[in-house]
């Protein structure tokens, strides 16, 4: 798991350089950049740099992204993250990652409506109601409607893996 780690600051402290945080202005957050302020994402915001996704979720959208938290990632089988973030393996990282974001922002209350989303990755995402809130994917939404500049930020309890 440390190896996890390092790589996650290491990402973490490039991802922060890629975003602007230093310096952001009056400029409104973006989904990443929500990402990276929140502290509980860095596995994420690693696996957006290892994939070169930092720069599409940070233009117009609107995006709605059902972000994992670390726990979410840690849960995952030993070794899974560190094999993902292998350059040889960017496709099915990029797979994972734009299952997490669907086009259009989404807010939990039109979400609870649906049973389902298309996703960026192209696969169908399930929606439903259950455990007194939301789950999609069978991942449970921890958090609901982090607003960002371009879009909405969902955090779940869960990886998402699209199916292959």
């Amino acid at each position: 798991m440390k190896s996890t780690q390092r790589i996650a600051a290491l990402a973490l402290a490039a991802a922060l350089a890629v975003t602007g945080l230093a310096g952001a202005g009056s400029t409104p957050a973006t989904v990443v950049d929500v990402a990276v302020s929140n502290g509980s994402f860095t596995t994420l915001v690693a696996a957006l740099k290892a994939a070169g996704l930092v720069e599409t979720l940070q233009g117009k959208g609107p995006f709605t992204v059902f972000a994992p938290t670390d726990a979410a990632f840690a849960k995952l089988p030993a070794g899974t993250v560190e094999s993902l973030l292998e350059p040889a393996n960017r496709d099915r990282l990029i797979a994972v990652l734009t299952y997490h974001v669907v086009a259009g922002k989404v807010t939990a209350a039109q979400a609870a409506e649906l049973d389902g989303a298309t996703t960026l990755q192209g696969g169908r995402l399930p929606i439903a109601k259950a455990y007194g809130g939301l789950t999609v994917g069978g991942a449970k939404v921890v958090t609901a409607d982090i607003e960002a500049g371009n879009g909405v930020v969902h955090v779940v309890d869960t990886v998402l893996l699209p199916p292959q």
